[in-house]
């Protein structure tokens, strides 16, 4: 007997068979992002943080002191996985299924995303690269800038359809629309 599973993301049902063209305002779901929890061990804080900025096809995020999340859009969770176990002093878990990873840019993603959450999000103060956890349309998220206008932010899976909904409308009056990127 053959069971065929299909993967079904957490937010089809608020986006297919309503996406658009993106407008220059776009909000984009990455369907199937490779998020690990990445913990240093007493003492190698320094040494893992090195190791997460010098991985290939990774991107780390920074949690808190001793934390971050590993993200990659380019290879699989295999492949991270194998990266993190030769961090020295890293602890590391899988966080794919249990989190969904959202890209919103535009000319307008700053007044976006200031009604949304509670920091400084000026160049100056939150630069590329930059990544912070923090509560993101009364949720729980790590958010970070990837671009000139582009933010990152990862959600938890049960609060991903809230989430959208309400990026959704504070961007409704900058013509934010929304799709999938494989």
């Amino acid at each position: 007997m053959s069971i065929n599973l299909l993967h079904r993301h957490v937010l089809d049902d608020h986006i297919s068979g309503f996406e658009t063209d993106p407008n220059p305002n776009h909000l984009s779901i990455i369907r199937r992002p490779v998020i690990f929890s990445v913990l240093a061990h007493e003492g190698q804080e320094t040494a893992v943080a090195e190791a997460l900025w010098n991985a290939e096809d990774v991107a780390p995020r920074f949690c808190g002191p001793s934390e971050w999340l590993a993200v990659s859009r380019t290879v699989g969770a295999e492949t991270v996985a194998g990266m993190l176990s030769g961090i020295t002093g890293a602890s590391f878990v899988d966080q794919s299924g249990g989190r969904v990873l959202m890209e919103i840019s535009g000319p307008s993603v700053r007044a976006i995303l200031a009604r949304c959450v509670a920091i400084d999000l000026h160049p100056e103060v939150f630069e590329e690269g930059h990544s912070a956890a923090m509560l993101c349309c009364h949720a729980e998220a790590n958010v970070a800038r990837t671009g000139a206008d582009t933010f990152e932010i990862i959600v938890p899976r049960s609060l991903a359809g809230s989430v959208f909904e309400e990026l959704m409308e504070m961007g409704r009056e900058h013509a934010l629309t929304r799709g999938f990127v494989d």
